[in-house]
């Protein structure tokens, strides 16, 4: 696929991410001037109101707001966040740093730990190990994310004490004062609970390239040479299923910025998940509107990476075409 079709693309995308998510916000039935005000909104006039809607520009017609924020955006501005009173892109940049270590963690553990139990699985079919990893992945597969951050935050940080209980640093600590292994203790948890939740489609879906390889011609020729399963699984099922599970982790980034919403709430991880959720409540569309292109952009430089990585791994595999 060429560099042109590719922005092409993402050009596309860009654009129907943008209108679907104004049509979603300009239908939501949160008032916005009750929503930026909060709690206060019986203490102010209906001449406060206007003033706040024409500050917002919420008093002009949904098509000329948003030709004006489409007018802002070919300027290189993302427009000001109406619940952090900052550019919208300096709020995502800030968020998206504190989010990019849990992100990051997350991705590897996931990555890892779905390959290598796929693996394992796949070359155990039918016996006990095969049937409780399957048992495993299906369970988490349906488990909410949220969930299983409760659960692991009433067993590991209520029960047993052993992780934090919320945020990504000690409560009231300066930045500077944070050493980078109080930070790795905040972090710790939910990484986990991210990891945990996307290991599964890994899990299953190396299990099932495993047991095609394994079932394949040049391995029961390898079989009758006398090479064991051990050796098979390292030297020639490995590098063949390394490609789809590649493919698959990188085009789950949208997965995990979904997931990482939840997470950050369950443990107050003050994130570009949390940032969502907050603009979300209170209708912050300008920063609702930034972090909606800003996601579908990483998630598509993801599928692209994955696709780039696959052909890379196995040069025998064609193109995907998304």
């Amino acid at each position: 696929m060429g560099l042109l079709t590719r922005l092409a693309r993402l050009a596309s995308l860009l654009v129907a991410v943008a209108v679907g998510t104004f049509v979603l916000l300009t239908a939501s039935p949160i008032d916005p001037i009750e929503a930026y005000v909060g709690a206060d909104t019986a203490s102010i006039g209906a001449e406060q109101r206007e003033q706040i809607a024409e500050r917002w520009g919420l008093d002009d017609p949904p098509l000329e707001r948003f030709g004006a924020w489409a007018g802002q955006l070919v300027r290189g501005d993302l427009g000001t966040s109406q619940v952090f009173g900052e550019p919208v892109v300096d709020v995502i940049a800030d968020r998206f740093a504190t989010s990019l270590a849990l992100l990051v963690v997350a991705w590897l553990l996931s990555g890892v730990l779905g390959f290598v139990l796929g693996l394992v699985a796949g070359a155990t079919r039918g016996r006990w190990p095969d049937r409780a990893l399957s048992w495993f992945a299906y369970t988490l597969a349906s488990a909410p994310t949220f969930w299983i951050g409760l659960l692991l935050l009433y067993v590991f940080s209520v029960s047993l004490q052993w992780t934090p209980v919320c945020c990504a640093a000690p409560i009231g600590a300066l930045p500077g004062e944070v050493t980078l292994l109080e930070r790795l203790h905040h972090l710790l948890l939910p990484a986990v609970t991210l990891s945990v939740v996307g290991v599964s489609p890994v899990l299953l879906h190396t299990r099932q390239s495993t047991i095609e390889v394994l079932a394949s011609d040049h391995v029961a020729f390898a079989r009758s040479q006398g090479e064991r399963t051990p050796g098979l699984v390292l030297h020639r099922v490995a590098r063949n299923a390394a490609g789809p599970a590649l493919m698959l982790q990188f085009a789950s980034v949208g997965e995990l910025i979904g997931g990482a919403v939840l997470a950050e709430q369950v443990f107050t991880y003050p994130g570009l998940g949390q940032a969502t959720t907050t603009a979300a409540l209170r209708q912050d569309v300008p920063l609702l509107m930034g972090i909606a292109l800003f996601t579908a952009l990483l998630v598509f430089l993801g599928n692209a990476l994955g696709d780039v990585t696959h052909r890379v791994v196995a040069p025998q595999a064609k193109e995907v075409v998304r």
